[in-house]
């Protein structure tokens, strides 16, 4: 009877809570991302799970927004009792959930690219932040003679927050923003946005809607419009570029995934994919595959830890690294990851043609008090 319990607590498995929009703005990825999860979770538990203990998934629709994720992280937290959580998200669901991470103590790794800037001692983020994602956009847009742009953003965090930083970074290298227009997240009739646009006729289009719908909606009307200067993208993923068919052709996205990268482990990453879900696979993209390798980070700082005890996860979070898809990853930089960048374009087909690589860009500045 004495060693009763502690060979139940070796068999209980460690369980990662996933907040994510399967209704709302974001269900046009959400999909993606759960696979993505589950992937890694079964791969791991096949390898002899994480000190000797299997991995489990608890995944709650947040909605995509506010009031949906204060549910969905105060069920997984207190109700199902998580050890982490690992999650993309939009950012109004982020700020909505962080104060049940800090109060329920537990890790959360962020694993959408997002407007930079989000810190808690709680918090470490594996996707992309405007000074990783926007320059190489505006800069190839320079090279090809553009001087003045429109922006256009979803009316939250993340729609804003991108295009401060953008219209900040076209005004320091010498171009003009000659409009700036935001509809709300679940805003679908862009028309007035648009003859807007079309009256202040810029040489380039920079949007940064929501991630999913909006995107949907917004390239559907402007091409519609017969909306066709040179047009960059930035929120939209591989995976929603192929929903969109023909309207996606052209747009410029910038992105730490694709899924031409050419490395083993991103072809075996592909391949795992393939073969586990066969023709229900959704397209992996810049916010499934930072899922997938935030989940080995995750057991790499378990393992390091020892244990799930949140302040050494928190401590071993920073010094850890994972060689996925992306290629190798670590959230060293106060609390945030250096990323390797592409820029493409997509072509007919959906594909992402990559037509620019910039090597392990620094995030900046993001949370220097938590260093």
């Amino acid at each position: 009877m004495l060693t009763a319990a502690p060979v139940l607590a070796a068999e209980k498995p460690i369980v990662i809570g996933v907040p994510v929009g399967l209704s709302g703005a974001n269900s046009v990825v959400a999909p993606s991302v759960v696979q993505a999860a589950e992937l890694a979770v079964e791969e791991i538990n096949a390898a002899g799970g994480v000190l000797g203990r299997k991995l489990a998934l608890e995944v709650a629709d947040d909605a995509s927004g506010a009031a949906g994720a204060q549910k969905a992280f105060d069920s997984l937290i207190y109700q199902k009792k998580v050890d982490v959580i690992i999650a993309m998200e939009t950012s109004a669901a982020r700020n909505a959930g962080l104060p049940a991470v800090t109060k329920g103590r537990v890790p959360y790794i962020y694993t959408s690219f997002y407007e930079g800037r989000s810190c808690n001692k709680n918090l470490f983020v594996n996707g992309w932040v405007p000074e990783q994602q926007v320059p190489p956009v505006i800069d190839a847009f320079k090279d090809k003679g553009a001087k003045t742009y429109f922006l256009v953003g979803s009316d939250y965090a993340f729609g804003r927050g991108m295009l401060a930083f953008t219209r900040a970074y076209i005004e320091k290298t010498g171009g003009k923003v000659v409009g700036e227009e935001y509809l709300p997240m679940d805003g679908s009739d862009w028309t007035a946005i648009i003859s807007k646009l079309k009256e202040a006729k810029p040489d380039a289009l920079v949007t940064s809607t929501a991630g999913g719908a909006p995107n949907v909606t917004l390239t559907k009307q402007l091409r519609g419009a017969g909306v066709t200067l040179p047009y960059a993208n930035l929120a939209v993923d591989e995976g929603t570029a192929k929903s969109m068919g023909a309207d996606a052709e052209g747009i410029y996205l910038s992105a730490s995934y694709v899924t031409g990268i050419d490395s083993p482990q991103n072809k075996a990453f592909l391949a795992a994919m393939e073969k586990k879900f066969g023709s229900s696979l959704r397209t992996p993209n810049d916010l499934s595959v930072p899922e997938y390798e935030a989940i080995y980070l995750y057991k790499a700082a378990v393992e390091k830890a020892g244990g799930t005890e949140t302040a050494k996860v928190l401590a071993a979070l920073p010094t850890v690294t994972v060689t996925g898809p992306r290629g190798t990853i670590g959230m060293s930089k106060q609390h945030h990851a250096p990323l390797t960048m592409y820029l493409g374009q997509v072509q007919k087909d959906g594909g992402v043609k990559v037509v620019g690589t910039f090597k392990d860009v620094d995030p900046g500045e993001q949370c220097p008090k938590l260093d």
